[in-house]
C-alpha cells in the first residue's frame, strides 16, 4: 500500500498522468469520460462542479485508479473503503474505543461467542436493505485462501444470521485483540451483487460498479483522479446525526510536489496527504494553510517506517548481519536532513508513541541498537563478514560478493532520499547497498512475491493494539504470496505463538499485554527481522480558502485526522469530513 504519504514525480515514460494539471496551476476539473457508477446520480455536470461544494484532495493515489474493490485494501481507489463501502465499527484513536457504525452494538455473550446487532434501515446504494446475511457472506468470503482475512477462519468456527439484524460469531478461541481490529477494518459487501464471483474475481476483480452502504458513490474516474458524489439518502444522516459536508470529493494523483504545492497555494486543492518539504515555512507564513500542530513535528504520528530485509536471501538470513545492518543506518541524518524534523526517530522497538506504555525499557536498554558504524563493522567481522578484496565492502562468509538492492517507489521523494542516505551510511560500515526506484505497482508485485533484497515499508498503521504490529512482523505460515504481512518472510514459531497469546488477552488487560509485548521485544531485538527507522507523520496540509474547521491540537478544533489514506477513514478521517465548514459561512 501504502500508499500513504508520498508525492509523485512526473511519470512521463509511463504516460500515467496524461490528463494531469499542467504547469502546476490549472484548476483541477473532473473528466466526463465515464458514466456514473451504479448507485450514483448524474445530477451534476462533472465538468463544472461547484467549488464551494467540492473537496479536492491528494496523497493516496499514484496513478490511474487500479480498482474499486474493498477486499484490496492496499491499492483500491481512494474512498472505496470508508466512503463507498463501510465497516461495522469505527475506531476512535483519541478515546481508544470502538464506535458503532453499521452495527448498533457488539457484545461477547460468552467467552467464544460475539453477537452483532445491525442498525435498522441501512440501505445499499441500489436501494436494497443491508441485512445480517450480507455480513455473513462477507466474512465467509474469507474462507477463500487468497483473501487477506483468510486466517480469521483458523479460529472462527461459524458465522450465522439469527435474524435479519443479528449476526452470531462462534469462535474456537477468543482472539480479543484481533477481533476488535476486524470489527472496524472489514468492509461489508452486498451478497446480492457479489454472490457467484470466483476467488480470482473477489481478490483481483476491478469491481467496476461498486455498490456500498457509504455516504458517497463513485461518479467518474480518469487517469489522474476519481470523483465521488454524496448520497443524499445515506442512512447515517438519521442514525448517526452526521453528514459529510462536501457534496463532491475529487481525489487527484498529483504529478509532482511542485504541482501539489502550487495547487494548495493557489487554493485549488484543499487537503494534501503528501509529504511536503518546507511545510514549516508555509504554516508560519500567511498562506492560509494549517497542520495539526503549529510547531514541529506539525503532524500526528501515523505509522512506523521499517527497513525490511528479505530473510530468505543471503546474507539477510543471518541475524548477526541484520543486527549489523541496523547499527549501520544513521536515522538522525534522515530525520534532520530529509525531513527537517517533521518526523521522529523510532524507538528500537518501533512501537508508535501512542503505544509507549507497552515498551519495555529494560529490554531496550539491554538489547536496543543505535547508529554506530564502528560497532556495525565489529558485528560484521565477528560474524565472519570480511572485506577480502579491499574494495571497502564486506563479502559473504563464502567469499561471494554482497551487493544489495534497496527498493522504494519511484516518486516517493522523501523515501528516495532516505534510501540514498541508508546506502551512504551502510557504506561507511562496509555494506554495499544500491537504491532502486521501481514503479509503485511493480514494487507491490516484487514485495508480495519476495523478489527483493531490502525495502522500506510502513504498511501497518496506528490501530487499536500493538498486536497488529507484531502480527505484521511475525505472522506464520509464510505464503508464496505475502500481500499484507511479514514481507521479510521471517519464520519464528515461538514469536508467532507469543503473538497468538497476545491476541487472546482481553483488550482492557494492559498488564497482561505488557508482559507478552516484552517477550516479543526481546525476540525482535535479538533477531531484527525488521529494522525500525522513523515514525511517519500523518501528513495533512489543509487550505482554509474553501473549507475551515480542520483538525488541530489547539482549542476546540476537531481532534480527528484530516486524512484520505486507505484504511484511515475508519480512524477519524470520515468524522473530519462531517465537521468541515464552508469558509464563507
Amino acid at each position: 500500500m501504502r500508499n500513504r504519504a508520498r508525492i509523485l514525480i512526473p511519470l512521463v515514460a509511463a504516460g500515467l498522468l496524461a490528463t494531469a494539471c499542467t504547469g502546476g496551476g490549472s484548476t483541477p476539473t473532473p473528466p466526463a469520460t465515464q458514466a456514473p457508477s451504479q448507485g450514483a446520480t448524474a445530477s451534476a455536470n462533472p465538468d463544472s462542479l461547484p467549488r464551494n461544494e467540492t473537496l479536492y484532495t491528494t496523497g493516496t493515489q499514484w496513478g490511474p485508479p487500479a480498482n474499486f474493490n474493498p477486499i484490496r485494501e492496499w491499492d483500491s481507489a481512494s474512498g472505496t473503503k470508508g466512503l463507498v463501502y463501510e465497516t461495522m465499527f469505527h475506531y476512535d484513536t483519541t478515546a481508544a474505543k470502538l464506535t458503532p457504525w453499521l452495527a448498533a452494538s457488539g457484545t461477547w455473550t460468552d467467552d467464544t461467542t460475539y453477537e452483532v446487532k445491525l442498525r435498522p434501515g441501512v440501505k445499499w446504494a441500489d436501494g436494497q436493505p443491508l441485512t445480517a446475511k450480507d455480513v455473513v457472506f462477507t466474512f465467509e468470503l474469507g474462507k477463500m485462501e487468497t483473501i487477506p482475512y483468510h486466517n480469521l477462519w483458523d479460529w472462527l468456527k461459524t458465522v450465522e444470521a439469527t435474524d435479519d439484524q443479528t449476526v452470531k460469531f462462534t469462535f474456537s478461541k477468543a482472539n480479543y485483540q484481533e477481533w476488535d481490529f476486524m470489527l472496524y477494518t472489514r468492509s461489508i459487501v452486498p451478497e446480492h451483487v457479489w454472490k457467484g464471483r470466483s476467488e480470482k474475481e473477489v481478490l483481483d476483480g476491478v469491481n467496476e460498479n461498486p455498490v456500498g452502504t457509504g455516504a458517497y458513490t463513485f461518479m467518474s474516474k480518469d487517469q489522474d483522479r476519481v470523483v465521488l458524489q454524496r448520497r443524499d439518502d445515506w442512512w447515517g444522516k438519521a442514525a448517526l446525526n452526521m453528514e459529510p459536508k462536501p457534496k463532491y470529493i475529487v481525489d487527484i494523483a498529483t504529478p509532482s510536489n511542485e504541482v501539489a504545492m502550487g495547487l494548495l497555494l493557489q487554493q485549488k486543492l484543499d487537503l494534501s496527504n503528501n509529504f511536503l518539504p518546507g511545510v514549516a515555512n508555509l504554516v508560519q507564513g500567511n498562506f492560509g494553510l494549517t497542520t495539526y500542530y503549529n510547531e514541529p513535528p506539525y503532524m500526528l504520528s501515523a505509522n512506523t517506517a521499517w527497513l525490511v530485509p528479505n530473510t530468505t536471501k543471503k546474507p539477510m538470513d543471518d541475524p548477526a548481519f541484520r543486527k549489523a545492518l541496523a547499527s549501520s543506518v544513521d536515522v538522525k541524518k534522515i530525520v534532520e536532513g530529509v525531513y527537517g524534523n517533521l518526523v521522529k526517530a523510532a524507538s528500537p522497538t518501533g512501537l508508535l508513541p501512542q503505544w509507549e506504555q507497552f515498551v519495555d525499557q529494560a529490554v531496550v536498554g539491554k538489547s536496543g541498537f543505535a547508529f554506530d558504524a564502528a560497532k556495525a563493522k565489529k558485528l560484521l567481522a565477528d560474524a565472519g563478514y570480511k572485506d577480502g578484496d579491499g574494495d571497502g565492502f564486506v563479502e559473504n562468509k563464502d567469499g561471494s560478493k554482497i551487493s544489495l538492492s534497496l527498493i522504494v517507489p519511484s516518486g516517493w521523494t522523501d523515501w528516495m532520499e532516505s534510501a540514498r542516505s541508508i546506502a551512504a551510511s551502510a557504506k561507511s560500515a562496509g555494506i554495499q547497498i544500491t537504491p532502486d526506484f521501481p514503479d509503485y505497482n511493480a514494487l507491490v508485485e516484487k514485495r508480495s512475491k519476495g523478489d527483493f533484497d531490502l525495502l522500506v515499508n510502513n504498511e501497518r498503521q496506528l490501530s487499536n493494539s500493538p498486536y497488529t504490529y507484531y502480527e505484521y512482523m511475525f505472522q506464520l505460515p509464510v505464503l508464496k504470496q505475502q500481500n499484507t504481512v511479514n514481507f521479510a518472510r521471517y519464520e519464528n514459531k515461538k514469536a508467532w505463538a507469543l503473538v497468538q497469546q497476545l491476541d487472546q488477552v482481553k483488550t482492557d488487560d494492559v498488564e497482561g499485554m505488557k508482559k507478552i509485548a516484552s517477550q516479543l521485544q526481546e525476540i525482535h531485538l535479538a533477531d531484527m527481522p525488521v529494522i525500525p527507522l522513523w515514525y511517519n507523520g500523518l501528513w495533512a496540509q489543509s487550505s482554509t480558502s474553501v473549507w475551515k474547521n480542520w483538525p488541530a491540537a489547539a482549542g476546540s478544533a476537531p481532534k480527528t485526522g484530516a486524512v484520505m489514506w486507505r484504511n484511515w477513514l475508519e480512524l477519524g478521517g470520515f468524522e473530519t469530513l462531517t465537521q468541515l465548514q464552508p469558509s464563507g459561512s
